[in-house]
């Protein structure tokens, strides 16, 4: 057995890992197919976007072995899940159908079958790749920077990252690529 000190800094750090879908650059989507349990739900919910099979199923399980969550999951999911849902999860370790889960807004699309739901999240990711990488990044902190602080402080945060953008050569290319009626190319 390790000490506590040992478990407490062994567990932050497999934390971080999770933390880290939150604050890489680029948006990380979740395709779910089958069971999303325990730490797989941890790492969707670190996720910018989830999307799932008809046949998906989520569930905080960790209750159901004697132990909270701890990997993330109660501040990620109770972000965009109703609070009293969370809790309902969390105490009772049930699994939560794709359908109730896009209902409540854990996954944004459910699709009928695992390979409708591969395409429709590399159609997904392709349409992001195309759009500036710097936008692309900027949307991405400034949606998290403003879920964790007050309008007033996120206004002033938008502010100050787009005037060090402007005029920068991806705004450019894609205004030019507006004006001529083309799309852009990244």
């Amino acid at each position: 057995l390790t000490s506590p000190l040992a478990r407490y800094e062994g567990i932050l750090a497999f934390q971080r890992c999770f933390t880290a879908l939150e604050q890489c650059r680029m948006p990380v989507i979740a395709a779910v197919q089958g069971g999303c349990i325990g730490g797989a739900l941890d790492l969707a919910s670190a996720c910018c976007m989830r999307y799932a099979s008809a046949d998906a199923f989520f569930s905080i399980h960790e209750i159901n072995v004697g132990m909270p969550a701890d990997m993330g999951t109660f501040p990620r999911l109770a972000r965009f899940v109703p609070e009293g849902v969370v809790r309902e999860l969390a105490y009772t370790g049930r699994r939560m159908p794709a359908a109730e889960a896009k209902a409540h807004g854990l996954v944004n699309q459910v699709f009928a079958t695992q390979q409708e739901m591969l395409d429709g999240v590399l159609s997904m990711a392709c349409d992001i790749a195309a759009k500036a990488p710097l936008a692309v990044m900027g949307s991405k902190r400034l949606i998290t920077y403003g879920r964790d602080h007050g309008t007033a402080d996120t206004l002033e945060h938008v502010a100050l990252w787009i005037a060090g953008l402007v005029p920068s050569e991806q705004v450019m290319d894609a205004a030019r690529a507006n004006a001529e009626r083309r799309v852009a190319d990244f």
